[in-house]
């Protein structure tokens, strides 16, 4: 039986991997099979400073870590 086959579970949501897989991929930069090699403690755990955002940082925050953290060239 494939996993295509498989029933869903009555009012479950289903696991959203392809929001995971992209998020892995475009926010953290890896490569695909190190997504599927991770385990889901470990993709939690790179995930998990991501998950605090829930807005931008303001002008303010923005201009004050430029002043902490300058890039230098």
């Amino acid at each position: 039986m494939s996993a295509a086959a498989l029933p869903a579970t009555a009012g479950a949501a289903a696991f959203p991997w392809d929001e995971l897989f992209a998020t892995a991929v475009c926010v953290l930069h890896l490569a695909p099979d190190a997504v599927w090699r991770a385990s889901p403690r470990e993709l939690a755990l790179a995930l998990r400073p991501f998950a605090a955002m829930t807005e931008p940082p303001s002008r303010a925050r923005l201009d004050d870590l430029m002043q902490r953290f300058p890039d230098t060239r």
